[in-house]
Order: C-alpha cells, then sequence, then structure tokens
C-alpha cells in the first residue's frame, strides 16, 4: 500500500518481509536513541514518521522488565517526537506524524461507547498505561513539530488471519508460551479451553474488532491526503463496521470451547497461574477488559473518511474476528 513512498523500517529487529524496505536496527530504549534517530531523519528526510513501535507482548519479543517496557514505549515515544521537533526547527521535514495509541488506553468498564474526548483512564494493564501515557505524551509535544500534522489512531484489538495477539490465542486455545510444558501442548494438538466467570453478563459484555488491513488503508490514506487539516491534532478512534461482539458471539465465531470460572477473582487467578508457568501469553493484568464492555464511538472516523469509509473500512467487525479462524475451520473439514 506505501508502494509510492520509500519506505525506512527501524526496529530492534528485521521485519519478515520481501517487500523492498531499507531497515535500519534501532532501540528507542535508551536515551541515545534520540540522536541516532534525529541523525537518521536528517540522512532520510522523511514526509512521514509512523510510531509503531511499541512492546505488547512482552513473552513473545522477550521484554520482561517492566522499566526497560516503560523506556521503549513511553519515553521512547517521547525520544522519537523530540527527535522530529530537531528536524523539522529549521522546515517542516516531516509533515506528518503518525501515532498508533489503543482502545486500552480509555481503560476497562466504559459504561458507554468512549469518544475520543473520553478521560484516558487505563489502569492495571501495563500496556494500556503505557499507551495512555504515550498518547498523552504525543498530545502534549505535538504543538512543538513546527508545520506537522499529528494523527493519533486508537484501534481496538486487531483481527485478521495473520494476527496472532494474545487475544486470539484466548479464542483459539493455543498455548502461546514459551515452557516445555506448552510446547508439548501445542506438539499435541492441546487447546486450552476460553474462560470467562460465571455469570451472564460476562457472556454479553461487547467488544469491537479491527482487521489489520483496514488500519493500514488507513493509514495509507491519511498519508496520501493532500488538503491540510483544520486542526494541528487529530485523534480518531478505529473499529470494524457494524455492530460491536458480545463474548458469546467471539467464542460462538470461533468455536471455542467456554469454561465458566466462580468469579472474576479465580479468572484472574488461573490467567496468572497459565502466565507464571509460561503456558500462556495472556497476561493476567488484562483480566478487567476482558471482564468488561470495552467499545468505542467512531462516528469521528466516518466523518473523517466521508465518502471513502467504506472502502477504507471494508470488513465489519464480525468478519474482521472470524477471519482469524477460517484456517482452523478448514483444517477440521478436511476428510
Amino acid at each position: 500500500m506505501l508502494s509510492a513512498f520509500r519506505v525506512v523500517g527501524v526496529d530492534m529487529r528485521p521485519p519478515e518481509t520481501s517487500l523492498p524496505i531499507q531497515f535500519v536496527k534501532m532501540d528507542l530504549g535508551p536515551e541515545s536513541s534520540c540522536l541516532e534517530f534525529l541523525q537518521l531523519l536528517r540522512e532520510v528526510r522523511p514526509v512521514a514518521v509512523i510510531h509503531l513501535a511499541f512492546v505488547m507482548d512482552a513473552v513473545r519479543t522477550g521484554v520482561l522488565d517492566r522499566d526497560r517496557m516503560w523506556q521503549i514505549n513511553v519515553a521512547g515515544t517521547a525520544r522519537v517526537m523530540e527527535a522530529v521537533t530537531e528536524a523539522n526547527r529549521d522546515w517542516p521535514m516531516v509533515e506528518k506524524f503518525i501515532f498508533m495509541s489503543s482502545v486500552a488506553a480509555y481503560g476497562p468498564d466504559l459504561t458507554r461507547p468512549a469518544t475520543e474526548d473520553s478521560q484516558l483512564a487505563a489502569h492495571t494493564y501495563v500496556y494500556g498505561v503505557h499507551k495512555m501515557e504515550a498518547d498523552r505524551v504525543v498530545q502534549q509535544r505535538s504543538p512543538a513539530l513546527r508545520g506537522c500534522s499529528v494523527y493519533i489512531l486508537r484501534p481496538h484489538i486487531f483481527a485478521g488471519a495473520s494476527v496472532d495477539n494474545y487475544f486470539m490465542e484466548a479464542f483459539r486455545g493455543i498455548p502461546g508460551g514459551t515452557s516445555k510444558r506448552a510446547a508439548r501442548m501445542r506438539e499435541k494438538g492441546t487447546r486450552l479451553p476460553c474462560m470467562l466467570p460465571s455469570g451472564t453478563e460476562y457472556l454479553l459484555n461487547k467488544i469491537q474488532f479491527v482487521h489489520t488491513d483496514d488500519v493500514a488503508r488507513l493509514v495509507s490514506h491519511i498519508l496520501k491526503k493532500i488538503e491540510p487539516e483544520a486542526q494541528r491534532i487529530t485523534v480518531l478512534n478505529v473499529a470494524g463496521r457494524g455492530s460491536p461482539m458480545t463474548y458469546e458471539q467471539c467464542v460462538q465465531a470461533a468455536n471455542a470451547k467456554l469454561l465458566r470460572v466462580p468469579s472474576k477473582k479465580i479468572f484472574e487467578l488461573v490467567l496468572r497461574f497459565l502466565w507464571n508457568h509460561k503456558i500462556s501469553t495472556i497476561p493476567p493484568d488484562v483480566a478487567p477488559y476482558m471482564t468488561s464492555d470495552t467499545v468505542m464511538d467512531t462516528t469521528r472516523l466516518q466523518e473523517f473518511l466521508g465518502a471513502e469509509y467504506k472502502s477504507v473500512i471494508r470488513y465489519p467487525i464480525a468478519d474482521a474476528f472470524a477471519e482469524c479462524f477460517k484456517q482452523e475451520a478448514v483444517a477440521a473439514i478436511k476428510p
């Protein structure tokens, strides 16, 4: 989707792609990365910076130390913005800055669909807290970017055939941990049940998804926009089209085995047991999010895209979620 651009990727490890991309290895955790990134900006002279770097899955990334995670996620975001500010000091080299925030920044237990003006109230869940803090960093520092339009995207949970995050692990039941026991379970095809506390309300809690291709189309749309924004900073909730799904609908769509436990406390204790024994990658601090409504209002996104809304956000929420399980469904019906 970015074939019209020269793309330079920056990360701790190279991307798994055959597409033409210049890769620069860099760790945003150390303070020295700010100058390193500034030098790269002056060398490459990019028209836009898309800041995706974030440690979400501690197990898969191998970044288990919380202070190091904060240095990459929050302080790293500040370093990127400081470098862009310095690069734009004499002329607006970087015209657009896109930051990928998250629905998790709003926190759990949303009593009504969150709008972009809703309070950011993440707690407990380290990833959500870091997204909230980094989101605030971008808001606070955006006026200093000198001639650069800033976009904060707050997507809901990514879905699609290529997605392998711990939320999908909960419905697929594939033990994603790094222990020998988890490896043996995967070899045997053992599946963990999808788990929820007892009580009808937990089945009726609502959640949204967004297809990764739709997020990519949105980023591409922003990069190709010619007309400037009326305001310096644009914040957009991002989710698929249509109604949210209930957890009950998710369990049915995933064809998952559902296990009910007596209470939210026991639910969290079981998650903690599986996490501590490196059987699952689902962090126990995400429990409040998995046992409450997390729905966003995407009216502003629809207005932002206008007539192109359906051509950019192509997947209804239910279809985006269902695509995560198509391979399993095909395998199940093979003779």
